[in-house]
């Protein structure tokens, strides 16, 4: 993930992920927005999952544990 999101934030194709062999069902910890939104994260790298198959990956901030 941290190649296709070198600035910090991104919004890629679910099928980009998989074509690049990302596991959906492999991550380290969640975080969960005041707002109900679920981030997965592998490490210090993290999606989330919008509509139409769109993902928002970002990377790990210090206030997410």
């Amino acid at each position: 993930m941290a190649e296709m999101n070198p600035k910090g934030k991104v919004t890629v194709d679910g099928i980009r992920l998989a074509e690049e062999g990302f596991n959906f069902h492999y991550f380290t910890n969640t975080y969960v927005t005041k707002k109900g939104a679920t981030y997965f994260f592998c490490y210090d790298q993290g999606y989330l999952k919008l509509d139409s198959d769109q993902y928002m990956l970002v990377q790990k901030q210090d206030y997410v544990k």
